[in-house]
């Protein structure tokens, strides 16, 4: 008998250490599993020191009636009672003389991990050998890799598609908008498109999250895959490659040229869109139009440590500038957005019930909505919401 343990207890031992690395092993892929699924950008809690002990985030105005719409943020905050402080800076290309530098602007975000953002215009004319925008840059500093726009009806705002819901989300840092072009040779000039497999896996991995989060249902990968084989097949390939690990999503994917077709004539086949840089910049401000207008869309943008909230549809409205005629309500939800982020969800239900209460009573639009009130009209209608609720 003796003899006989002596005998199977190596192969005991040699079995026991087995299970024991297995077991390891399993729980090293359950902990890499947890980590790979965690969102790319957590909400966060600002980490700025405030002297009234209110939580800090920056403000960049940005141009063309920017400064106005902060203006009207500003009030309304003040009035729901907020507690946050703002660090203000302005960052403008086309009005260098009174712009801080990218720098500041760019530490302060990564200080503060939070913020709200104006249209910062791109000058349409090229200068100095520089290629890259302040926009690009400011981006790329803070790898701010992943644009939402969440495009949804108002209530009591009539469009020719009533009851849309559905999310746009565009990686924001290569593609097209890479800034590397030249003139080859006299007359002609190359442009680089760049899709590299990590960052298109990272914004597909990003959609998925976005929509296990959110509840939704289905992704729709957004191409041109049948022409740029390359380039957009990696993008594509990238997407279903990541689909393949949310049995419980839906994954569909359509050529560009046919989902602009499809938002204008059947936009509610939507739930969660993703796609490369220029063409989400197309489809934001065509699926923008659908529910009124560049004035009532926000907007998000994400990287692993920092969020900045702005308008979903990227225009100064330059013309607009000084005449009190432009709609805060984009810039309004962005800020509401950023409260959600920040874990104010109270002052931002508030905030965000008192500016539908006000586009549902039709009482009180700007231009753009087909009324005739001004900026600062829309603004005390909403602060007066806030205080008769």
């Amino acid at each position: 008998m003796a003899a006989s343990l002596r005998r199977t207890q190596p192969v005991i031992v040699q079995t026991f250490s087995r299970f024991l690395k297995n077991k390891r092993d399993l729980l090293r892929n359950v902990e890499r599993c947890i980590h790979d699924s965690l969102p790319v950008c957590q909400s966060v809690v600002s980490s700025g020191a405030s002297p009234v002990g209110k939580q800090v985030a920056t403000l960049v105005p940005g141009d063309g009636v920017g400064p106005d719409m902060m203006n009207s943020l500003r009030d309304v905050f003040t009035h729901a009672g907020v507690p946050i402080e703002f660090e203000e800076y302005f960052l403008s290309e086309v009005q260098q003389g009174q712009s801080v530098s990218l720098d500041t602007v760019v530490e302060s975000f990564k200080r503060n991990g939070v913020g709200i953002k104006g249209i910062i215009t791109t000058p349409s004319h090229f200068k100095g050998g520089i290629l890259q925008t302040l926009n690009m840059k400011l981006r790329s500093e803070l790898d701010l890799f992943a644009n939402v726009v969440v495009i949804k009806s108002l209530p009591g705002l009539k469009t020719k598609h009533n009851n849309l819901d559905f999310v746009i989300i565009r990686e924001q840092t290569e593609g097209e908008y890479s800034a590397l072009e030249h003139e080859s040779v006299k007359g002609v000039v190359e442009c680089l498109k760049i899709i590299t497999r990590e960052k298109s896996r990272r914004i597909a991995k990003f959609a998925f999250d976005y929509a296990v989060k959110h509840k939704r249902n289905k992704v729709t990968a957004v191409h041109k895959a049948n022409i740029m084989k390359l380039g957009d097949g990696l993008f594509l390939q990238c997407c279903e490659e990541v689909a393949s690990y949310y049995p419980t999503i839906k994954f569909e994917n359509m050529i560009i040229d046919n989902c602009c077709m499809q938002l204008v004539s059947n936009p509610h086949q939507f739930d969660v869109m993703v796609m490369p840089n220029l063409y989400g910049n197309i489809v934001d401000n065509l699926a923008a139009g659908l529910v009124g207008g560049a004035g009532v869309v926000p907007g998000e943008s994400y990287s692993r440590d920092s969020a900045m909230f702005e308008q979903g549809a990227r225009h100064a409205f330059a013309d607009a500038v000084g005449r009190n005629i432009a709609n805060p309500t984009a810039v309004l939800l962005s800020g509401c957005n950023m409260l959600k982020h920040i874990h104010l969800d109270y002052h931002a239900k508030v905030i965000e019930d008192a500016v539908h209460r006000v586009i549902k009573s039709a009482k009180v639009r700007t231009k753009d909505l087909g009324g005739h009130s001004t900026t600062n009209d829309f603004t005390h209608a909403i602060i007066e919401q806030l205080h008769n609720n």
